[in-house]
């Protein structure tokens, strides 16, 4: 027989073992988003905080520059970090970056829409024109939230936003109408204020709602304004109107515009080529479709292959799916953010 307090000491170390094992062995929860997660209602909308930590960033050295992203899913995911990355890029690269998502925001027309969830062309009129643009842009220009996963600057630095950055998603590609059609007066044009899906989303009235937002950029010298073109669909049926339009957007829109502040990064054209296939991205490769640096100059690369230009979508996640794969999205990454600090420098400088 062993002693009493022998035995009683045994039992009490198996017993701390046991419920130090708890947490180990136990299954994960739906809310855990672990292997034995059940089904979610709401689980399409949710978002997990990134694995990484948030920096602190350093108040004694260069104060980050704020920047705003006004975007849907496509501009999710590029954010997102694993996938492409751009929320965190961006903070390495000292910007503190927000965001507004769907829901986000005032609410604008008579169904009072959050106005988050109005980003295709047409809607943007309602962004920086209409009767209630004053107030909807003064929430822009103050928010400081995250309404997607990426990581960023623990502590803001203040002050409003300085980058404004706009993108409508892949739906924007299918333009109807033709190319070279003349392009309405502002006050004659059916677009202002709605979706993709009208029956009014053509290339003219696509190119009058941009050149009307140029009427409120001018009034802002102070803001950076960064239009970002949406991305292709795999649907031909419209391609060849998207990537004319986007090339009159990159190219000619701002022909006869007094300001420096507005830019425009084509991230259609980046999204049109890949290095053989949706899961394989072509970025620092020669050939291919880019909007990137070189040796310190913007270049836009448009290639003709034996197919001529492509104009569909390189980096659909399905056949039934536009959303660009992470490939894609990182390609868009690592050509855009040197961009970007290139085109401030340039702004900054008054060029």
């Amino acid at each position: 027989m062993y002693p009493r307090s022998f035995v009683l000491g045994i039992l009490g170390i198996l017993l701390l073992a046991a419920f130090c094992c708890i947490p180990l062995c136990t299954s994960p929860s739906s809310s855990d988003g672990g292997e034995g997660a059940g089904p979610s209602e709401t689980q399409e909308e949710a978002w997990v905080e990134p694995t990484t930590p948030s920096v602190t960033y350093n108040p004694a050295g260069p104060k980050p520059v704020r920047l705003i992203f006004i975007h849907h899913s496509t501009g999710e995911n590029w954010l997102t970090d694993d996938n492409g990355d751009l929320g965190k890029t961006l903070m390495q690269n000292n910007y503190y970056v927000s965001d507004t998502n769907y829901g986000w925001g005032p609410s604008y027309g008579p169904d009072n829409t959050p106005i988050g969830d109005m980003t295709d062309i047409g809607q943007y009129w309602a962004w920086f024109r209409s009767p209630q643009a004053p107030a909807i842009m003064d929430r822009v220009y103050r928010e400081d939230a995250k309404n997607s996963p990426y990581t960023r600057f623990d502590n803001s630095p203040g002050g409003e936003n300085e980058i404004i950055m706009i993108k409508s998603c892949f739906p924007n590609s299918a333009l109807q109408g033709n190319a070279n059609d003349p392009v309405p007066a502002i006050a004659d044009n059916p677009l202002k204020g709605e979706g993709s899906g009208s029956e009014f989303h053509t290339v003219a009235n696509a190119k009058g709602i941009y050149l009307d937002l140029l009427e409120y950029f001018k009034t802002r010298p102070d803001k950076l304004f960064i239009i970002v073109t949406a991305p292709p669909l795999s649907d031909g049926k419209y391609a060849n109107n998207a990537r004319a339009f986007n090339e009159w957007l990159t190219n000619d829109y701002l022909n006869g515009y007094s300001g420096k502040n507005v830019y425009v990064y084509d991230f259609y054209n980046v999204m049109t080529s890949n290095g053989g296939s949706s899961t394989i991205n072509d970025a620092g490769r020669e050939g291919g479709n880019h909007h990137r640096i070189v040796n310190g100059r913007v270049q836009h690369k448009v290639e003709s292959g034996m197919m001529g230009i492509k104009n569909t979508a390189a980096y659909a996640s399905g056949w039934d799916d536009d959303h660009p794969t992470s490939a894609g999205s990182q390609k868009a990454t690592t050509e855009f953010v040197p961009y970007l600090n290139y085109v401030y420098a340039q702004w900054k400088a008054g060029k």
